[in-house]
């Protein structure tokens, strides 16, 4: 069954409503926490086919990377023995990483091989 745009926004709505009676303390089998299982579901149903999130690039998810690590490019660079135009030539999607310095990558950034392979 396909969630129109009304019926996503009523649940939308609805979620919104039962937001101050759900809490870390409400059991699972509560009337409201039902309800907001029930209203959450057609919102992630409805927002994944008409909103899809697309998985990040190689490059967001080593700028994302810097970024929470507190580290600059010319960091990375110099931890990884390469220059800094080269990661940002990966940032900016203008090259891909040898497996060497992917495996690096992985190590410095505390990244997946799944991550920066793209799975």
């Amino acid at each position: 069954m396909e969630i129109t745009k009304e019926q996503y926004e009523y649940a939308l709505e609805r979620i919104e409503e039962l937001l101050p009676y759900i809490g870390n303390d409400v059991p699972v089998n509560d009337k409201h926490m039902i309800e907001m299982d029930i209203v959450s579901d057609i919102v992630c149903r409805y927002e994944k086919i008409h909103f899809p999130i697309a998985k990040p690039t190689l490059g967001e998810i080593i700028a994302d990377s810097l970024d929470t690590m507190g580290m600059t490019a010319k960091d990375l660079a110099k931890q990884l023995g390469i220059s800094a135009p080269r990661i940002s030539s990966y940032i900016h999607g203008k090259s891909e990483p040898t497996l060497k310095i992917a495996r690096g990558l992985c190590d410095v950034l505390h990244l997946t091989p799944a991550q920066v392979l793209g799975y």
